[in-house]
């Protein structure tokens, strides 16, 4: 990784060329003031740069890259692939992707194509190569962006599903070897050549689908390794490679997709206003999206994009005012865009930048609210982030690049969250299918940790084998792998071996019910797991409505009044482990909610329910009884992220998500970063956040 400045990089995208009037020197001189040290350019106008096939116009943004450069101000400088002007697609209309096999997206939005045919893969690198070898050399220039929150869509291309056969004729050899492995014998599916493979868009096999949404994954990949490759021939030694990850995006995985970058970059959206009040009033149903909604979902926001490569990330978009369509216009109160940036930068954020300067006079996203309003002065957004550009300046290298601490670790699965799209086993409130469901499973043990005032560090199925059993324990002394139904045996494998080691394992629903192709698998579950957990299930039920729960005589589990399980139930029956906690109900109190049994050195939980609010918060608290942080007893509006600043300094970011001040008490002595003042009682004011720093 190329060597990022040594402070918090701080900024928005920069779009001079979307200007009713020129004002380049007043914007750059706005920026300046308010401390910004980058800008982002040039990913959005391929029609700006080639306004006709062939015939580049190149000229433009040198004076933006100049006047950066005079002022100090770095620059991010990204290359046009995913958003094609009109004449390409006039001219090769081949190119579009197609929503279902035939049936063509119309051209008029953005990533309207497929990316993978070689028309679109000719001019997307004549025009890179243009714009890199015109400006990748400029001094302003720190790193290149190749396109932008890639794998919006799952296109359904002739070319695209003839690779995804040659792949699957590569990977199972015959046609008779792809029969057996997906189970092709059921409702006659069964092929006698690799001609007679179906296309997707009808698809009802689970076993084709897991192969299909891993195919597209990977050409979002190679796409994106595709596009570093070329940046590379350009960019200096000291010049990162990086795309902007919208996490919610059906077609890549992280984790893989970003091997090929120098560093993670991700676009973390959120509600402010209420949305990032505590305590947390939103409902459970409430289904998290591009745009999240409460502290702990922009908390683990930044740990997902911390997770794609287990280190320290940038921010390439944030929100600035109000974010979204024209009817949805919350812009923060008073305090809540420094909160949110802190938040971000206490869990591993490098950069922080927001989309974008100016609130654009046309176009889509017209309301979409920048640095700036329409009017272009500076108003009362411009103001606070200009305090917050000052205070990254207070702080310098201390708070560039937090390892953030973690008492309790999750596991994530990407392919398991894209079967259970179309295949979930969870019910909507209405009780049609709910295609959020892995989600669902995943969320509420995160949200447990969080409202538990513990902190958390999310780990990929593929990274766990980067570890040793011994050395994840050591690590990661606490586990948590729920909802993770696709799993090979090495993976269910390693799960019993780190346990046996001496960590403590969490099992919960739908956690090795089936192996990597989807099949179920015939033996009781938890599979491979059953001597470990000391439970075994035979059958499951859905729930419509949450049941109470009670902790047994004698169980380590303190369980609150308003303790219930959701959505789910496992019909556990217990082999030699302990029962924690018991379903309050005539028929599925038979069975035991949660168990724990010792294995090896360490222990295995197993959760057999979607865990309510109550039951989580409980459930981490006597997961990691002592926090890592050191804080506690934290008011209910008052949170504390802890990290190691990568000269080794302890970092302590504590916030107030409340309009109503409130006082915490400081574990030890700690030295204040902004003012310089010793602290052992923080009063925070409404909507407040403070940096902390000692030994």
């Amino acid at each position: 990784m190329p060597a990022l400045p040594p402070r918090v990089l701080f900024g928005a995208a920069y779009y001079h060329e979307y200007q009713p009037h020129d004002r380049l020197e007043t914007d750059l001189d706005l920026m300046v003031d308010a401390r910004f040290t980058v800008i982002r350019v040039g990913e959005s106008v391929w029609s700006t740069w080639e306004p006709e096939n062939g015939r580049f116009d190149l000229d433009w943004l040198q004076p933006v890259l100049d006047g950066a450069h005079r002022r100090g101000i770095a620059v991010v400088l990204g290359t046009p692939t995913y958003a094609v002007p009109p004449w390409l697609s006039r001219q090769y209309p081949e190119i579009a992707a197609e929503h279902a096999t035939g049936r063509r997206i119309g051209w008029g939005a953005r990533q309207e194509v497929d990316f993978t045919h070689p028309a679109f893969r000719f001019h997307a690198e004549r025009v890179s190569r243009a714009v890199l070898a015109r400006y990748a050399g400029h001094p302003a220039v720190i790193g290149f962006q190749v396109d932008n929150e890639p794998g919006l869509r799952l296109p359904h291309n002739h070319g695209l599903f003839q690779r995804f056969v040659d792949h699957l004729r590569h990977r199972y050899g015959t046609v008779e070897a792809l029969n057996r492995e997906w189970g092709l014998v059921y409702w006659s599916h069964r092929l006698s050549t690799w001609a007679d493979l179906w296309t997707p868009d009808g698809n009802a096999q689970p076993q084709y689908d897991v192969a299909w949404r891993a195919f597209q994954a990977r050409q979002t990949t190679e796409f994106v390794a595709w596009q570093a490759g070329i940046a590379r021939e350009y960019a200096r030694d000291d010049q990162f490679v990086t795309t902007c990850l919208s996490y919610g995006h059906p077609a890549f995985e992280d984790d893989e997709l970003t091997d090929a970058l120098d560093v993670t970059a991700g676009n973390p959206y959120y509600d402010l206003q209420d949305g990032l009040a505590l305590p947390d009033r939103t409902p459970d149903t409430h289904e998290q999206g591009w745009k999240t909604r409460g502290v702990w979902a922009l908390h683990q926001y930044a740990d997902r994009i911390f997770s794609s490569r287990q280190e320290p990330f940038l921010v390439t978009e944030t929100g600035a005012q109000a974010i979204s369509g024209t009817h949805d216009n919350r812009p923060g109160y008073d305090g809540q865009w420094r909160q949110a940036a802190w938040a971000l930068v206490a869990r591993g954020a490098r950069m922080v930048e927001y989309w974008h300067w100016h609130t654009l006079h046309f176009g889509a996203e017209t309301h979409w609210g920048g640095v700036l309003p329409h009017s272009g002065r500076p108003g009362r957004v411009y103001a606070e982030i200009a305090r917050l550009g000052a205070e990254f300046d207070t702080a310098g290298g201390l708070v560039a690049g937090i390892e953030p601490d973690s008492d309790i670790a999750l596991a994530y699965s990407m392919p398991t969250r894209w079967l259970m799209e179309k295949y979930p086993p969870l019910a909507t409130p209405d009780g049609n299918p709910d295609p959020a469901s892995y989600q669902r499973i995943f969320d509420p043990f995160y949200r447990g940790v969080f409202d538990a005032g513990r902190q958390a560090r999310i780990l990929h199925a593929r990274q766990l084998h980067a570890f040793t059993p011994e050395a994840a324990a050591l690590r990661h002394p606490v586990l948590i792998a729920a909802g993770l139904y696709l799993a090979d045996d090495e993976t269910l494998d390693w799960l019993a071996a780190y346990a046996h080691a001496g960590g403590h394992l969490v099992l919960g629903p739908r956690t090795g019910y089936a192996d990597h192709e989807a099949r179920a698998r015939p033996e009781p579950a938890p599979p491979r797991l059953v001597d470990a957990a000391g439970v075994r299930y035979d059958e499951f039920s859905n729930l419509s409505t949450p049941l109470p729960l009670r902790a047994p005589a004698g169980s380590p589990l303190h369980l609150p009044a308003d303790a219930t399980a959701t959505h789910w139930v496992e019909g556990l029956s217990t082999v030699d482990a302990e029962v924690l906690a018991e379903y309050v109900h005539p028929h599925f109190g038979r069975w035991p909610a949660v168990t724990t049994r010792p294995h090896g050195s360490g222990r295995v939980t197993y959760v057999g329910t979607v865990p309510g609010r109550a039951l989580a918060r409980s459930l981490a608290a006597w997961l990691a009884p002592t926090p890592v942080s050191g804080w506690t007893d934290l008011p209910a509006t008052a949170t504390a992220a802890t990290g190691t600043s990568p000269d080794g300094r302890r970092v302590h970011v504590v916030h107030n998500w409340s309009a109503e001040p409130t006082e915490v008490p400081v574990p030890h002595e700690l030295t204040d970063v902004l003012s310089g003042d010793a602290v052992r009682t923080l009063h925070l004011g409404a909507w407040d956040v403070r940096v902390l720093t000692g030994p």
